[in-house]
Order: C-alpha cells, then structure tokens, then sequence
C-alpha cells in the first residue's frame, strides 16, 4: 500500500489546537502563550508541575512492536486522525470553555472486561498532541482488565488531552476488541496458531495487526507484497493448480525472490494435485491453505472430517491453514484436527470495541470552574 501522505501543516495564525498535527513542523503547545519558539523548544507559562509517578506504576513489560511494513507510516496515520478531528478550527469547545494554561489530570477506566490493546500507540499519539504531557500506566499491552479498572493516567495541559482523547480512545478501543476476540481465540485453538487475514479497516491494517499480536496471534501477509498468495481467481485464470504452480515458481526464480508460498485448496482432490506437482517439481511451496473445509452443521457444531482427511494426506509436508467457519466457539475442534495455523478474517472485520473512558479528575474541574467565574 502506498504511504500515506503527511497532513498538511494547519495555520498557526488560525487553528490554537490543531498545531501538532504536522509531522515536519513543531509549534507551541496549545497551553503556551503563543509565540512562535525556534524547532523544539517549548516556552510554557508557569504552572504546577506534573505529579510524579505513582508507586502504583507498574515497570512496563517489554512492548509489542508493530509489524514492519516497507511503506507504512504510523506518524502519518495519527496526524491525519487527529487532523480529521481540527478540521480547520481546532477545538473550538476546548477554546470556548478551558483558559490555556490550565493543567489537568484525566484517567483511564475500562468499561468492560478484556485485553488491554493500544498504550503504545496511545502515548506515539499524546506525544504528537503535546510532548509535555506525562503518561503513566498501570497495565501493559496484552494484559486482562476489569470492568471498572483504573489502568493509566495522563498529566498536562488540560486542552491537550481533551484534543487527544478521542483519537487514543477510537485507537484504543478498536485495538482492544481486537486483541480480546485473539487471545480468546488463541487460547482455545492451541497447538494451531491464529491469523488474522487482509480484512482489516481501510489505513488501519499495521493497527489491526499489532492488535492480533498483542492479543497472541501471529500475523499472516502484510499485504500483496510479501507473500505469494495463490487464490481460486488466480488457479480458474491460470487453468488450474498446475498451471498456476508452474508460473509461480518460474516467477519467483526469474526475479530471484524467496518469500513464503502459499496456495488455496477447498477439495482433497485439489490437494491431491497440489502434492502431485510438488512431488515432481522443483517449488517454493510452503504453505497449504485447506478452505471451508470446516463444514458447519445443523445443531450448530462442525464436521471437521474432510479437514482432518486433508491434514493427513499432506503429512507435515507443508505447513497447513485451515479458514473459513471459524469462531470462538468452533476454534478447538479446529485446531484438534492438526492444522498448523487457522485464520479468521472477523478478527478484523467483525471487532466489537472494547468499551473505555478517559475521565478528568472532577475536583480539579470545579477549581478551573471557580477560576473562570472569577475571572
């Protein structure tokens, strides 16, 4: 996919809370007084200092890193997020009715039960907002909350973080949907290992991935690019497997690449003939895709024979994929059959966001709701 392009610039002049949202040009905070300071340097009004860090803070578990994509550019996903958000004003809410150098606190709270999925996207985001707020955090990717847990708390000017909450919590939310149904998933699929699939929201595909590896799935092709996919389209163009096996073989060593090979079967006759070209032809073959092999019954169970009758016939030759009619509740009996991998594509399609607030300590609106009637 091509990379997306940077979010032009918003005016100084115009847009006091829309000035973060470049990722090549620095401004002043939206709590300063407005003069233009040389590239990275903040000059802020005099203010209380940032309460330090509880003893509460956990040390943070080593981080999940995000998938490496060749195009991908994250910075450039959370500009244009929180660009969409200024629109060509800024906050105007934020302008109506918070003075510019109040400081705040504001905590993060799950609504719901389930895997935490998106700190580290979240403080990427609060930095580009507002590289004077300090976050702290009590959970670490990848771990269970409870309904009503306090899990992170943010520190700063108090227009910052109502600029970025939406966007950490839109981030968030979706992230931890996704990384809840995974680990649920993966769990119950165990020895096989769960993929996610290329139906991922349009832009957010390194997102939805991470949140399959946070949640403890593994990560099946980024895109068009690395790996070598071949399709039902591709074998009914080519004129079947062979034919299609055969092209793809003399492409990959034409251009010298070795990447992963992986080829879509939805018969045993089909990976009777994929065997037989292997056997007797040289091939980058790695992976056997067997799809809707899981065959869905009546009284809401599944008939897994054919896919059993499948993975014994390949014989640990190639890795196995098993797709189609999966869910939480057929994922076992899946991954009992002894397929190496399964991949759901309602990981991503399908995610129900897992419910979150970001709350501003209370006590400290009123004190700012005193100040301003005074003033």
């Amino acid at each position: 996919m091509p990379a997306i392009p940077t979010a032009p610039a918003p005016c100084p002049a115009r847009f006091l809370l829309a000035r973060r949202h470049s990722l090549h040009a620095s401004y002043p905070s939206p709590c300063s007084n407005h003069q233009r300071l040389p590239p990275g340097l903040l000059r802020l009004p005099a203010r209380p200092q940032a309460a330090p860090m509880s003893a509460e803070a956990r040390a943070p578990a080593s981080p999940v890193a995000p998938p490496a994509h060749p195009t991908y550019d994250l910075k450039a996903v959370i500009a244009l997020a929180l660009a969409e958000d200024a629109g060509d004003r800024g906050d105007v809410s934020c302008l109506a009715t918070i003075p510019s150098d109040v400081e705040a606190k504001a905590t993060f709270i799950a609504k719901a039960d389930g895997v935490i999925a998106g700190i580290s996207l979240a403080d990427m985001i609060f930095n580009q907002v507002d590289p004077s707020l300090k976050v702290e955090w009590f959970e670490s990717d990848g771990n269970y909350v409870h309904k009503g847990l306090q899990f992170g708390k943010v520190y700063g000017c108090a227009r910052s973080i109502i600029v970025a909450e939406r966007v950490v919590l839109n981030f968030m939310q979706r992230m931890s949907g996704i990384a809840t149904l995974t680990k649920a998933m993966s769990d119950a699929a165990r020895p096989a290992c769960i993929l996610e699939t290329r139906k991922t929201a349009p832009g957010l595909r390194l997102i939805d991935k991470w949140a399959v590896l946070i949640g403890g799935g593994k990560n099946h092709r980024l895109g068009l690019f690395d790996m070598v996919m071949i399709k039902d389209n591709h074998i009914s163009v080519a004129g079947g497997i062979a034919n299609a096996m055969g092209s793809v073989d003399q492409f990959l060593q034409k251009e010298k690449l070795t990447i992963p090979l992986e080829v879509e079967t939805r018969t045993i006759e089909e990976v009777t003939d994929l065997l037989k070209y292997a056997a007797e032809n040289k091939t980058s073959l790695t992976r056997i895709m067997l799809d809707n092999m899981v065959v869905p019954l009546a009284n809401g169970d599944v008939d897994v024979s054919m896919l059993k009758d499948a993975v014994q016939l390949i014989n640990d030759r190639f890795e196995t994929e098993a797709s189609g009619n999966v869910t939480v509740d057929t994922v076992k009996k899946i991954g009992e059959a002894g397929v190496t991998y399964i991949s759901s594509g309602a990981l991503t399609h399908s995610v129900k966001a897992l419910d979150i607030s970001l709350k501003i300590d209370t006590e400290l609106a009123l004190q700012v709701g005193r100040r301003t009637n005074r003033a």
